[in-house]
């Protein structure tokens, strides 16, 4: 053979062979160009082929005002005045508080006079006896009891009604458990008495009207001896309010006296729970 006869039949080989390896290989088509039979593979190719341009439209989300989320909203800079149990009427305290909306024997349920004279007290208490009822009290203008039952809109206004509710004899406002705040100090109380001045204000205690004009400026929350000494408060103050549920309030003086107190009351079940339970585990197993 020829040496360019050779030469030429090399270059035919080798131009074969490099057409073998380039038909077995699959062709590199543009992203842009591939098409999907499935939605699912159509997606993959737009985030293939768009991915540095996508611009990620944030999911649509309901945002509530931190407002909203609160069941109870404070009612901010109202007129706070001090009362007592057993205190005799006066110019501006024209009923006297020896009774409440919901207990006509108060002073005696409380165990006395809760004399609010700074040097006859200690640790929040008087000291010539130990309530018996939460020292730590307050009053707002609404008053659910009716002469028989309950007022004809306490069901549509107190938010908690249905769950309280415990028959027509039985208020499902007395206890209730309130926060109470002055500067940077909060305080829990719960709700003994209706007033001051007014018991029929559901617009104000439970919505969003400010309290009525009345003899003491305007005063839309009474607060206990205890309430005014822990908060450091003026016999006639400013102070914001709100509802709480008991689980939300911590221990604090205000939950260790009073036989209406929730925390008292709840260690006394625990407790009563612990020793039957302990007497359940003394006796015997039955065979």
């Amino acid at each position: 053979m020829k040496p360019g006869t050779i030469t030429h039949t090399i270059a035919v080989l080798l131009s074969s062979i490099s057409s073998l390896f380039a038909d077995s290989a699959p062709a590199k088509a543009p992203l842009s160009k591939i098409k999907a039979s499935k939605k699912s593979d159509k997606l993959s190719e737009d985030l293939l082929v768009n991915v540095d341009s996508l611009v990620f439209a944030p999911r649509h989300l309901t945002v509530l005002p931190s407002q909203a989320a609160e069941r109870f909203p404070w009612k901010k800079d109202i007129v706070t005045t001090v009362f007592w149990i057993g205190e005799e009427p006066s110019g501006n305290n024209p009923v006297p508080n020896r009774s409440s909306s919901w207990d006509k024997n108060w002073t005696g349920s409380y165990g006395g006079f809760d004399d609010p004279n700074p040097s006859h007290r200690s640790n929040y208490i008087p000291v010539r006896f130990t309530p018996r009822q939460n020292p730590f009290y307050c009053a707002l203008p609404y008053n659910d009891k009716a002469s028989t039952g309950h007022r004809s809109e306490a069901a549509q206004v107190v938010p908690w009604f249905k769950e309280a509710y415990q028959g027509p004899g039985v208020s499902v406002c007395k206890g209730r458990w309130v926060a109470i705040r002055k500067d940077n100090r909060l305080v829990y109380a719960q709700w003994e008495d209706a007033g001051p001045f007014r018991t029929d204000h559901w617009q104000y205690v439970f919505g969003n009207d400010r309290p009525k004009a009345n003899l003491n400026k305007g005063a839309g929350l009474d607060v206990s001896p205890a309430v005014r000494d822990y908060l450091g408060l003026k016999p006639t103050d400013v102070t914001d309010w709100k509802f709480v549920d008991f689980r939300e309030v911590p221990h604090g003086p205000w939950s260790q006296l009073g036989e209406n107190n929730t925390f008292v009351i709840s260690a006394r079940k625990s407790g009563k729970a612990l020793a039957e339970g302990k007497t359940d585990a003394a006796k015997p197993a039955v065979r």
